[in-house]
């Protein structure tokens, strides 16, 4: 058990959440959509918040946390301005989608908080680093393989919302699988490892 327990509120509360999702976003969005690396946390989380396991939380740290900040950068960003920034949260100031729908996608806001403080609570396993790059290698190759490149999940077919042409498209898959663990996770990991050992 680590040094405090979760209350019990936002154990429900965000198990509830969850529940009210999954069906929404499995009719909307299709089932593919839960490979996005973003939905992914949301359901290590809500399985941390039960178990309080620190290596599921630091995974989701190195692997997603920095993402859903620059997210958040975006979605604020546009709010603030009334111009789109980097376009990530482009699909939550869409009007075709009903409010309810983007208002579901406000997870990306709570969900770093949550995961800095859980951090703040159990520390950061910096093993995480292996196990959330092994769970990136069996996810990239199944949406690469499996799901329709124009949607583009995880930018396993392009960075941003439509895939690229200007290499060939295998090559460019196997720059994303290294892009993620170099790029994205490294960097988290040592930032992690200096703040939190």
């Amino acid at each position: 058990m680590m040094g405090s327990t979760v209350p019990l509120w936002l154990q429900l509360s965000y198990t509830l959440f969850v529940v009210v999702l999954v069906p929404v976003y499995w009719v909307k969005y299709k089932p593919a959509n839960f490979l996005w690396f973003s939905d992914i946390a949301l359901f290590a989380i809500g399985i941390s918040l039960w178990t309080e396991s620190r290596m599921l939380v630091s995974m989701i740290a190195v692997g997603v946390l920095g993402l859903e900040i620059i997210w958040n950068i975006d979605y604020f960003g546009r709010l603030i301005r009334q111009k789109p920034l980097l376009g990530l949260s482009d699909y939550m100031f869409d009007s075709s989608k009903s409010l309810f729908l983007r208002g579901l996608s406000l997870f990306h806001v709570f969900l770093p908080a949550l995961v800095i403080w859980l951090l703040l609570e159990w520390g950061y396993n910096p093993k995480a680093i292996y196990w959330q790059t092994l769970l990136t290698w069996v996810v990239l190759p199944i949406v690469y393989l499996f799901t329709d490149p124009k949607e583009n999940i995880n930018w396993v077919f392009g960075p941003g919302n439509n895939p690229q042409t200007r290499i060939p498209e295998s090559l460019y898959f196997w720059i994303v699988m290294l892009f993620f663990p170099l790029f994205v996770f490294l960097p988290s990991h040592l930032l992690l490892t200096w703040l939190f050992q």
